[in-house]
């Protein structure tokens, strides 16, 4: 019998977590060690076109959050390796929700995330479209579909979508090594239209 793989501790970002990561930097470099696992500042630099100094300061104050954490066991001491904590996070923390400090700094957090991942997105699609040989072998999709559901219809939909992502990612973990394996993103959106039928 195949055990289930345990699914990531979630975190609810409280608001010194939230400060710590509202700045588009630090949004950036959380995000590419999320994707791209364990990276050291000079590798980040390469990446973000910031000097390594920067991406040093950024990572050191996004580790006193514990939203990120070096690896003890690899590197030396002029060249720290760092990863993202084993949890998942969210943004939903009532405590941090209940001030304009904590919403405003949510706001740009989404902001930044979803702002990169569209970038992501889209260079995806130009770069398909730009080279006819690419070969379409079925390991990405971009679909959407417009429907009308009730809220309870909607939250069923919603926990069965997540179900699905979270038991991939769970039986994932631990072979990002495997030369076999490329990083993917996986992003699922799934809310209410505005009544006014502005797309803005």
């Amino acid at each position: 019998m195949t055990e289930t793989p345990k699914r990531r501790e979630d975190r609810s970002l409280d608001a010194g977590a939230l400060r710590a990561l509202a700045h588009p930097l630090r949004v950036q470099l959380f995000d590419i060690l999320s994707q791209y696992g364990p990276q050291t500042a000079s590798s980040l630099a390469e990446r973000t076109g910031e000097s390594s100094g920067a991406t040093s300061y950024h990572l050191r104050a996004l580790a006193k959050q514990d939203l990120i954490r070096e690896i003890p066991d690899r590197g030396s001491a002029r060249e720290r390796w760092w990863e993202r904590a084993d949890k998942s996070v969210s943004f939903d923390s009532p405590e941090a929700m209940a001030s304009p400090a904590g919403r405003s700094a949510t706001q740009l957090i989404m902001n930044e995330f979803l702002g990169r991942r569209q970038q992501q997105l889209m260079r995806h699609v130009n770069e398909a479209i730009a080279d006819p040989n690419k070969a379409d072998d079925g390991a990405a999709i971009i679909s959407t579909a417009n429907i009308h559901l009730t809220p309870d219809q909607a939250k069923e939909m919603i926990r069965r979508l997540s179900e699905i992502v979270d038991e991939v990612v769970a039986s994932a973990r631990g072979h990002e090594e495997d030369p076999d394996r490329l990083p993917f993103t996986v992003r699922v959106d799934a809310f209410a239209l505005p009544e006014d039928g502005d797309g803005r």
